[in-house]
């Protein structure tokens, strides 16, 4: 592990700490005069934090301790360091030119969860071998992917496994839950995983639960697509008796016109099976976009089937044309029509809406959709949620702070900051120490981590110190890529990693090994 000490020029950035205190209670950072959220939920307390090497060692230290570093946090609100549940961050850890993960740290994020939507880590052991010989900015814990175990085994066949392919499957799973993964990811509404059975997702989802993990899911349909958002939270509940595992819904919405004032409902079902003893929890970012690829959005998934020449040669066969047009624009209505679909990723159309470039091709714009996919099926931002929605999900005990972070969309760099706006500065939603929970103890209880998450003693030191009138989301549509603002200081592990509002440039983050967390007793 690469941990970069912190450079001498930033010592200036902190106050010498004096007292006659002994060599006991000397700290290597002592953070005072700060309004404390521990992450529990309960209110705030004015307490002085000592860290010696990453782990918090004191909650009741003296204000003039001995310290190598003396942080003042008067008029700041000191909280754990945030976990996000739902990242797409694993290129970014694995790029020598992005590893510092410096979009998360502004947010106050300390931890990412890598491998959501079922994709996994490939090639798990070099990747993350190459994590830790060039060091993260952030904390990562990472999936077993439910996508990655069954491409590799089967492709992208639109078939059942045979009993020997589902033991390979089996076998794939655990090896990534004996590696230390937090548990089974799935994106059920993606190709490969869109083809299996609630049965085969039952079957590695047991083999995830033997190892005490969560099954964590992009939903098989968030909308109208097939079984509908209430099928996919009822097999979800499903999985989760079936194989005895706590189950997770990523980024939990009602996605299009079709389903909007369903969230009453997809409550309801969760709140009923969380009576009869299944655990359920969800995350959510505070978005009314969503991000995905036009193929994903508009294709219906019979089509993405096999292969992308396989695809291309169906959107090509006259004899399905008229079925392909059909479905594509009942999928154009579910996601809000021509106007409401923003291509965010690397393209010719960046920042054009589907309307626009259907009106520069002269074409339809199911017909200019399919020209988009040829030409590389960027991502987009679909705005296809409606608030009422997002804040009847928002307040549930049992939703928690997420970003479901990708390029072009500016929830990767500013959804935490977004949803304390939001939900705490601008609205009566939810209280600061409700939003500092969600963001962090929440996480760290639904998924086991049992050394972070909280300021205690014996955790580790992961914490964020943060200006609240400042704490902006800065990104937008326009400008995805801007730098949250607020975070004053940032601790990774015993180590600054922002300092004075500033980039420390500290890759002091670790992969998270989930079979053999470094808890103290």
């Amino acid at each position: 592990m690469i941990r970069t000490m912190v450079p001498m020029f930033l010592a200036a950035s902190f106050l010498a700490a004096c007292g006659a205190a002994d060599e006991e209670t000397r700290f290597d950072i002592l953070i005072v005069n700060g309004t404390v959220y521990d992450g529990s939920g309960s209110p705030a307390r004015q307490v002085n934090i000592g860290v010696t090497g990453d782990r918090i060692v004191s909650m009741n230290a003296a204000e003039d301790a001995q310290a190598d570093l003396v942080i003042q946090a008067r008029g700041l609100v000191v909280v754990p360091g945030f976990i996000d549940p739902h990242t797409h961050a694993r290129e970014d850890l694995l790029d020598p030119d992005h590893n510092e993960n410096a979009n998360y740290l502004a947010q106050g994020v300390t931890t990412v969860f890598i491998g959501n939507d079922g994709d996994g880590i490939p090639d798990r052991p070099a990747n993350v071998r190459k994590m830790y010989e060039q060091g993260i900015g952030t904390n990562a814990g990472f999936f077993a992917g439910h996508n990655q175990v069954r491409r590799s085994v089967m492709g992208e066949e639109n078939r059942a496994p045979s009993d020997e392919e589902m033991r390979q499957m089996q076998a794939l799973v655990e090896d990534e839950m004996r590696a230390g993964a937090l548990g089974l990811s799935t994106g059920l509404f993606y190709t490969p995983g869109s083809f299996a059975s609630t049965a085969e997702v039952v079957a590695l989802a047991k083999v995830a639960a033997r190892f005490g993990g969560v099954y964590d899911s992009h939903l098989r349909d968030e909308s109208s697509y097939n079984i509908g958002v209430l099928g996919s939270i009822k097999e979800l509940i499903q999985i989760g008796e079936e194989a005895e595992i706590p189950v997770h819904a990523a980024h939990l919405k009602a996605l299009g016109r079709d389903v909007w004032g369903q969230s009453g409902d997809i409550i309801a079902l969760v709140e009923m099976a969380r009576e009869r003893g299944v655990e359920v929890t969800a995350d959510q970012y505070p978005w009314q976009a969503s991000g995905t690829r036009f193929a994903s959005a508009l294709i219906p998934g019979w089509v993405r089937a096999d292969s992308e020449e396989a695809m291309f040669g169906r959107l090509d066969n006259p004899d399905l044309k008229d079925q392909i047009q059909k479905e594509m624009e009942d999928n154009l209505f579910r996601r809000g029509g021509k106007d409401s679909l923003l291509v965010t990723g690397e393209s010719e159309w960046r920042g054009m809406t589907l309307g626009e470039i259907a009106e520069h091709l002269d074409m339809e714009p199911v017909d200019a959709a399919v020209e988009v996919v040829r030409a590389g099926d960027p991502s987009i931002a679909s705005f296809n949620m409606d608030p009422p929605d997002i804040n009847a999900i928002a307040i549930q005990d049992w939703v928690m702070t997420g970003s479901d972070g990708s390029t072009g969309h500016p929830r990767k760099y500013a959804s935490y900051p977004k949803a304390y706006r939001d939900f705490v500065a601008e609205s009566t939603l939810m209280s600061m120490e409700k939003f500092v929970h969600r963001s962090s103890g929440l996480v760290a209880d639904s998924f086991y981590l049992c050394d972070r998450g909280y300021l205690a003693e014996g955790r580790k030191a992961d914490i964020a110190i943060i200006d609240l009138d400042t704490y902006q989301p800065v990104a937008d549509f326009e400008n995805p890529t801007r730098l949250a603002t607020g975070v004053s200081y940032l601790i990774v592990n015993g180590m600054p990693a922002i300092s004075d509002g500033k980039l420390t440039g500290t890759l002091s983050g670790e992969v998270i090994d989930r079979q053999h967390p470094s808890c103290n007793p």
